[in-house]
């Protein structure tokens, strides 16, 4: 079965389900499963009962897909990402990404904990992301290109969409909250970085640090889905302030975050 055919049979899958065509997808990532609860749901699956679905191992990731309304907009979300620290082939990362473009959505929205590089960024802070670099020696196009998910030569000059960016600014000065302008920074993992990498990443201009997020971002400009990043703040990457990581206190980081961002997402599939 080819890649495509496989992505395919997921989606037909989903639609055996449910017929609902969402206008957006969202992908959640760690502590940020609880913005799935806010949905009407009409159909949750387990990503392990759908054919070919690879199936997320990342600690707080459920796994599994929501089709509902979010705001009264029909949204597909995707609670659990994949990472490819967990062995997951970069194709495999971006399955989610182009399975709800075969679905119908035309908006990507992602949301991920990162580690803050900019010394102005405090744990909890929310940060936009309006720009990345690819330091995860990983690509989802690399191989043969199927001109059915997109063309060959996809060109990266805006990844994220300016209107989206400009109106969650807006929508986060309606609810008081400040959101940071960001460069996310992708790695690979699962380790975290050194003193001397973070001290390098900063140099190269990224405010933020994660694993995720870039290859999804990569997948939806090939396939033709507006695409908005969101990051929450859950530690601070300060060369010459470091303490040692504790992914317990990460991931309640982000669970704490979680309520505002998923406010906000909600405003914001309300106005597409």
């Amino acid at each position: 079965m080819s890649h495509y055919d496989q992505l395919v049979a997921i989606a037909d899958a989903i639609r055996h389900r449910h017929d609902l065509k969402p206008a957006a997808a969202i992908l959640l990532g760690t502590g940020l499963g609880g913005l799935a609860e806010r949905i009407e749901a009409v159909a949750r699956i387990a990503f392990a009962e759908l054919p070919g679905m690879p199936v997320s191992t990342a600690e707080s990731h459920k796994g599994e897909v929501v089709l509902g309304r979010l705001a009264g907009k029909p949204v597909v979300a995707f609670s659990g990402r994949l990472h490819g620290y967990e062995g997951h082939s970069a194709a495999d990362v971006v399955v989610p990404v182009r399975v709800a473009r075969l679905l119908g959505a035309r908006v990507l929205v992602m949301g991920s904990a990162v580690g803050g590089l900019n010394p102005q960024y405090q744990i909890g802070d929310l940060v936009l992301v309006e720009d990345h670099i690819n330091l995860m020696g990983v690509n989802p196009l690399v191989g043969p290109n199927d001109d059915r998910l997109g063309g060959r030569w996809p060109d990266m000059i805006a990844p994220y969409d300016a209107g989206l960016r400009a109106l969650a600014n807006d929508l986060a000065l309606a609810r008081h909250r400040r959101l940071h302008q960001g460069v996310y920074v992708g790695v690979l993992g699962p380790c975290l970085e050194t003193r001397a990498e973070y001290r390098m990443l900063r140099a190269l201009g990224a405010d933020v640090v994660g694993m995720s997020t870039v290859p999804e971002a990569i997948a939806a400009v090939h396939c033709g889905l507006k695409t908005i990043a969101f990051a929450i703040v859950t530690d601070r990457c300060l060369a010459d302030a470091l303490e040692p990581a504790d992914v317990s206190k990460i991931i309640a980081a982000a669970k704490a975050a979680e309520p505002i961002l998923a406010g906000l997402i909600t405003d914001l599939i309300a106005k597409l």
